[in-house]
């Protein structure tokens, strides 16, 4: 048996956050080697922001992420805005675009930001392994030994990037968290994210039948600090409800809780019923609600969801449910078509200036494992490049 190849920093995946850190280290003259169990590096990278990649988000405030504790991400994502992330694409000339609401994407492909990577990780020359399984990680007084299908790699500091559950036939595993228990970490509750939902079926009966429907709206979910309320898109599915608004409640809605969405925001739907002398029966609310809202959407609830009756009272509450109307959701549409996963490695195991546990010197987690988890809008991938940097910092 051969004996461990040596580096000064093995890094664990070969995604956005664990390439970054690779480059940065490796150009800080660290010997490094980055070890992927899939055949190609990066690939959620590619799909990402529909094939443009959604690389960051100019308003990237530690209040765009949600953590148990909420000031954890402050420390590395000051360090490391979009700004100095936006000159590292510029540096390589990739034209981009700012879409709504800060997101920035490339004019081309996001293959572009993994070349980019890929081309940093050559200037550090870092070795990447790719098709490569990790068999069993030791931790000892010389330092981390890293058991892999090609063989035994040593090094005195070992970084986890490993990513968390979502999108499975992207690779996605759990090894990371097991890699944290292992090493007695503590760790925070993991689930989808950024996700679907589904209806119970009393919802699957009242919209069912409306897929495709879009709509703005303003959903909110959660409560006290870990609440969210986003104004965008709401798109009806035949299982139950996505688009932006919806995608970004997800993340603060808990099982057996409510999903509140306003219909039409800042918008007095029942006007037209309660003006002086005006008729009051079905065809009219249905044109009421048809003024505001898609009209199979509307048609819907004017049919299947009436107010209680036609006096004024009644119309105020029903004004009052169509701003605030209870989505109770069965559950989501799982790991498999969440973006992200909330939760993970505790924030207390780690140091939030050089992302190092606490309990073993050496060891760093980075990225999606930790239990840090943005808004959608390129917000996970700049806790990406910040929480690598502030490693790279470290190693």
């Amino acid at each position: 048996m051969p004996p461990p190849q040596q580096f000064d920093t093995l890094v664990l995946g070969a995604g956005a956050a664990g390439l970054f850190c690779a480059a940065q280290a490796g150009q800080r003259r660290r010997r490094v080697a980055v070890v992927e169990h899939n055949p190609l590096p990066g690939r959620k990278i590619l799909i990402s922001g529909g094939g443009r990649a959604n690389f960051t988000n100019l308003h990237s405030e530690p209040s765009r992420y949600l953590s148990a504790n909420p000031h954890f991400a402050k420390s590395a994502l000051a360090r490391f805005t979009p700004k100095h992330f936006l000159e590292l694409v510029e540096r390589y000339n990739i034209a981009w675009h700012e879409k709504t609401l800060g997101q920035l994407f490339c004019d081309r492909s996001a293959q572009q930001i993994l070349d980019m990577l890929l081309a940093e990780c050559e200037r550090g020359k870092v070795k990447l392994l790719t098709s490569t399984t990790l068999l069993q990680v030791e931790h000892s007084t010389k330092g981390f030994c890293v058991e892999t299908s090609r063989g035994a790699l040593e090094a005195p500091t070992l970084v986890v990037a490993t990513g968390g559950l979502s999108i499975p036939k992207m690779g996605a595993t759990g090894f990371g968290y097991e890699l944290a228990k292992q090493f007695g970490l503590a760790m925070e509750p993991t689930r989808p994210a950024l996700v679907p939902l589904v209806f119970n079926p009393e919802e699957a009966t009242l919209f069912g039948g409306l897929s495709g429907i879009s709509t703005s709206v303003i959903a909110s979910a959660g409560g006290g600090k870990q609440q969210g309320k986003f104004a965008e898109k709401m798109l009806i599915t035949h299982r139950g409800l996505s688009g932006p608004a919806i995608l970004q409640a997800s993340s603060y809605w808990q099982q057996g809780g409510a999903v509140d969405v306003d219909f039409a925001p800042d918008q007095e739907i029942l006007a037209p019923l309660l003006a002086p002398k005006a008729r009051r029966d079905r065809a009219v609310l249905t044109l009421a609600l048809r003024a505001l809202l898609p009209q199979r959407l509307a048609e819907r609830l004017s049919n299947a969801a009436p107010p209680g009756g036609w006096t004024n009272s009644a119309l105020e509450a029903y004004e009052q449910q169509l701003h605030r109307w209870q989505f109770h959701p069965a559950g989501t549409e799982g790991y498999e078509k969440a973006e992200v996963t909330s939760g993970g490695v505790s924030t207390r195991e780690l140091d939030s200036q050089t992302m190092q546990s606490r309990k073993i010197q050496g060891l760093f987690f980075i990225g999606e494992v930790v239990d840090v988890t943005g808004q959608l809008g390129g917000f996970n991938f700049q806790w990406a490049w910040a929480s690598a940097h502030a490693a790279a910092q470290a190693l």
